[in-house]
């Protein structure tokens, strides 16, 4: 049965609490997580706790971290992550960079000795929501993606977000992998024991599978967003390296690249950027929000190649599914149910979605 939106919630912060994870810092974690999974972005919500546990037991990620600035002006911060779960510095640097927009126009924060930070468009929906434009992006952990002609993983997932205010109060938010899909979706095709869709995973020969394990226990890769060098995979191999400059070259993390990423004992050290803008630099903010709801509504209005499929865009599968899901509850896959009542079993937290 689908667990209503608070108490799924609730049961993340549990575990996270469980988990020795201090009261300010599992707040705003389980709120992002669980706001994935409201929104329908399934792949960064509760699904990542199995992950996060073995991270955490593995000691590479601190449940107590605390962010600090390492360097700051007026339009800029450098964050250290303290080797903890991106959430937290993430979420302190991404309202850092809105406070900066809002007395200067614009801002950036980058951030280092991170880990895996959950959804990216929870980070520009919070800019979007304050009347800015937001922009961001996350170095990954896991290498898994071959450039394209290549054989040999050198770069992950890479998300990047866009966001923007809209007059109608439905920001439009891009949020996206530059691989055909996130990781995470191919993770919980493999929880539920499930094929992947032809055109989301190659085998370590470089050809087509729709294995979900190929690329994660038999040596094969995600692909680049376009899939094949044919369908212009350099494009999605382009934006990993935009990505991977902004987040880590900018920041001073770890570069992905680099043999030791995944072998430091102390974390991940991942890197992530975020960008704010005032429209108030250019003209009346509710002049701007009230063209981007306009131009929105002028996409949406298309005629459809399917009448029962209308045109969308960017944000609003995701405000349907929090609509629906508010009311009917959140769905968890058995599979990954059974793995995270393990979970919370291990850490003595208490279990709520019974």
């Amino acid at each position: 049965m689908p667990a209503p939106y608070a108490t799924h919630r609730a049961q993340i912060k549990a575990i996270l609490l469980a988990w020795g994870m201090p009261e300010e810092n599992a707040e705003p974690t389980a709120d992002i997580l669980s706001w994935a999974d409201l929104h329908g972005v399934v792949s960064h919500g509760m699904s990542m706790l199995p992950g996060y546990d073995r991270m955490r037991r593995n000691g590479r990620a601190k449940m107590d971290a605390r962010p600090k600035i390492v360097k700051e002006t007026p339009i800029s911060a450098l964050v250290d992550g303290g080797g903890g779960l991106g959430h937290v510095p993430a979420h302190f640097a991404m309202q850092m960079a809105i406070d900066k927009a809002k007395a200067s126009g614009m801002a950036i924060a980058a951030v280092r000795n991170s880990a895996h930070f959950g959804a990216t468009g929870y980070y520009t929906l919070m800019a979007a929501k304050q009347g800015l434009i937001g922009m961001a992006c996350t170095s990954a952990s896991s290498i898994q993606v071959a450039p394209t002609f290549g054989k040999e993983a050198k770069l992950g997932t890479d998300p990047w977000s866009f966001a923007a205010p809209s007059g109608d109060g439905r920001p439009f938010l891009l949020d996206m992998a530059t691989t055909t899909v996130a990781a995470g979706r191919i993770r919980n095709k493999a929880n539920e024991a499930l094929q992947c869709p032809p055109g989301w995973v190659l085998n370590k020969e470089g050809l087509p599978s729709t294995d979900p394990l190929e690329a994660r226990e038999k040596g094969g890769f995600l692909t680049s967003l376009g899939g094949s060098p044919e369908n212009s995979s350099y494009k999605g191999y382009g934006l990993a390296a935009m990505v991977n400059i902004l987040a880590s070259c900018l920041s001073g993390a770890t570069l992905i690249t680099d043999p030791d990423h995944t072998k430091r004992p102390q974390g991940m050290d991942i890197g992530h950027f975020f960008m704010a803008i005032d429209p108030g630099l250019f003209r009346g903010a509710d002049e701007f929000a009230g063209d981007v709801a306009r131009f929105c509504d002028d996409l949406r209005a298309t005629k459809p190649i399917d009448p029962a499929q209308p045109v969308m865009v960017a944000g609003d599968p995701q405000w349907n599914y929090a609509e629906k899901r508010m009311a009917d509850g959140i769905p968890v896959g058995p599979g990954l149910l059974n793995q995270v009542r393990q979970i919370a079993q291990a850490s003595a937290s208490p279990w709520l979605l019974d």
